[in-house]
């Protein structure tokens, strides 16, 4: 799934324009960012668009040389449960 990049959100929205999934952080210094956020419209549960929206969230924490601080419940889990694949982002 294609998402837009908002002020530190990346975000999908249907054809009528309503909100159905979205990530959201907050900077925190120069080199981290708080992923506090997410939401996906009951409609799309069970696709893995909560992961996709986390996993363009540390795309682009990546490119901008950033680490995470999961926040978000979901994010907490999921790094706790895929520690291989997130480590390398999550902030110590």
């Amino acid at each position: 799934m294609d998402f837009e990049k908002g002020e530190n959100r990346f975000y999908k929205n249907d054809e009528a324009g309503n909100l159905i999934a979205e990530i959201t952080y907050v900077p925190s210094g120069e080199d981290k960012v708080l992923v506090d956020h997410t939401f996906v419209d009951p409609s799309l549960r069970g696709q893995g668009v909560a992961e996709q929206l986390v996993d363009r969230t540390v795309q682009e924490m990546k490119n901008e040389g950033k680490k995470i601080v999961p926040v978000c419940p979901y994010v907490v889990t999921l790094f706790e449960r895929k520690p291989e694949k997130y480590q390398d982002i999550m902030a110590d």
